[in-house]
């Protein structure tokens, strides 16, 4: 029997209008948006729809408001396909948050709160320091590894084979670069990035992490959460914690992730939130298993009518 497993996308998916097609035609999506104002205090639901995109990918706003449209996204495909059913779920660096609080060991307005706060505690981390980030294509692990050592730099995501990101000072995501298309890579690009995400300089956003997540009330998730550290499903909630606070500055083991759950039996993968990136990353990864997304009434309907709605 296909066992499914729910992805859930991570920063950068952001795109101003995400969720208004949802919110407008449907009632409990609706609910939902309001609900995550009434949790935050301010209007996160405008920001989705109109931005202005400088607003949007903001940290501390690009985060919520992923969470929000990937759990409203997950919400209306549980009421159009009641017989829904998962046996683990993974989420993208923030997308674990969303991962966690469907499997249950968040309450949706704890984690929202999380997210949020996690969003200003790494965008004060930017801040205070020079950091950028880097996509290096077509560059297998062990020659993109040698790049960051020689350059002073992190690995900071694994997503698919010949798809690796760097982070770190700026200055030395400059050399890492001209190191990385030495070493034969395709391409190695500098992303439009806030800072240096998933590596040593975040380190000021986590004892902040960790003491807001001591009021979150993290249970034991109903399903396995694969954890972007280790890819692994996660344990109880302190080791949940301790994981989720480690992510801040580690690699996001995103392929290790996926193959792990290959290996379990998992075939079908439903990518929800904004954006289509997970489902690109599969194709690399394995391109025999099946990838539906919801992230607007169309791929709802779409996906819906896959799984027999």
């Amino acid at each position: 029997m296909s066992k499914t497993a729910l992805l859930f996308a991570g920063q950068g998916a952001q795109v101003v209008g995400m969720g208004k097609d949802l919110a407008e035609h449907f009632p409990s999506a609706r609910i939902w948006f309001d609900r995550a104002n009434a949790a935050l205090g301010y209007d996160l639901a405008a920001i989705c729809f109109h931005g202005p995109e400088p607003e949007l990918t903001k940290t501390e706003n690009a985060q919520p408001s992923i969470f929000l449209v990937s759990w409203v996204a997950f919400q209306l495909l549980k009421e159009r396909v009641p017989a829904l059913e998962f046996a683990a779920t993974a989420g993208l660096s923030l997308g674990e948050f969303t991962a966690l609080t469907a499997a249950g060991a968040l309450s949706f307005e704890n984690g929202l709160r999380v997210v949020r706060q996690r969003g200003r505690f790494m965008q004060e981390a930017c801040d205070v320091t020079q950091g950028g980030m880097a996509a290096v294509i077509g560059l297998d692990e062990a020659p993109t590894s040698e790049v960051c050592a020689e350059a002073g730099v992190a690995l900071a995501n694994l997503n698919c084979p010949g798809q690796l990101v760097i982070s770190g000072e700026a200055d030395r995501i400059v050399k890492a670069v001209e190191l990385a298309k030495a070493k034969g890579a395709k391409r190695a690009i500098p992303l439009v990035v806030a800072g240096a995400y998933h590596s040593p300089l975040m380190a000021s956003a986590q004892p902040k992490l960790r003491a807001e997540l001591t009021t979150a009330s993290i249970s034991t998730p109903a399903a396995p959460v694969i954890s972007n550290v280790t890819a692994q499903p996660h344990g109880g909630p302190a080791e949940i914690s301790e994981r989720l606070v480690e992510q801040v500055t580690s690699s996001v083991r995103w392929e290790a992730s996926m193959r792990y759950l290959l290996a379990q039996g998992f075939t079908r993968f439903i990518e929800l939130g904004p954006g289509t990136a997970l489902s690109g990353f599969m194709k690399r990864i394995d391109k025999t298993a099946q990838m539906l997304n919801v992230a607007d009434r169309a791929s709802l309907e779409a996906t819906a009518k896959t799984l027999g709605a």
